[in-house]
């Protein structure tokens, strides 16, 4: 039996986008190794999310959310430029409307509405996957595996350790989800367990 296609699925089957597609995008603009770890982790983190918060939803799709949502950081780092210009190359290679518009908003700056579960998840993601790193690597074996959520949730309060990573954003994006703060560490970081390797920890 052949399947039926009306003429609007055959559109949005010829309009998805692959991760190929997403990686090749993210090599194209990003050079930088930990800048493309980066990418992997939050990735990771979003097919979780899918898996987790939305069911019903493509967690390949949320995954490719996670990969490029900063792929122009590297060529457009300032505030006027990241994630706008990023949202503009995104729309000419074909990403959806609802997946740039999660992009814009992971940086608060844009003043981009987080609506979508999707949004909300890459806003609750972005900055924890970096802090989660950066707690790996000053364990003496360097591994996530000897990070524990409960010393994660203390080492925010200490403003001189990876002082880049926006507190208030890791704080905000927990609470947008509706997730208990030190749940969320704990889930996030076993998902990051699962490429510890490719992202280096």
């Amino acid at each position: 039996m052949r399947l039926q296609f009306c003429p609007s699925m055959r559109q949005r089957l010829r309009d998805m986008k692959t991760r190929d597609e997403a990686l090749a995008l993210l090599h194209e603009y990003t050079k930088t190794d930990s800048l493309r770890k980066h990418a992997l982790a939050v990735e990771q983190a979003m097919k979780a999310c899918a898996r987790r918060f939305a069911p019903g939803e493509d967690a390949v799709r949320w995954g490719m959310c996670g990969l490029l949502h900063d792929f122009d950081y590297e060529a457009y780092p300032n505030a006027d430029q990241h994630p706008y210009v990023g949202s503009k190359i995104l729309e000419e290679h074909g990403f959806d409307e609802e997946f740039r518009i999660a992009i814009m908003g992971h940086a608060p700056y844009t003043n981009v509405p987080r609506t979508t579960t999707m949004a909300k998840a890459l806003f609750a993601c972005d900055e924890l996957c970096g802090f989660l790193v950066a707690c790996s690597l000053v364990q003496p074996s360097k591994k996530m595996t000897d990070v524990k959520p409960a010393s994660v949730k203390k080492k925010l309060k200490d403003k001189a350790f990876a002082r880049s990573v926006s507190r208030d954003d890791i704080y905000n994006g927990a609470a947008e989800l509706g997730v208990e703060l030190e749940e969320h560490i704990a889930f996030i970081r076993k998902a990051l367990l699962e490429i510890a390797d490719q992202i280096g920890v």
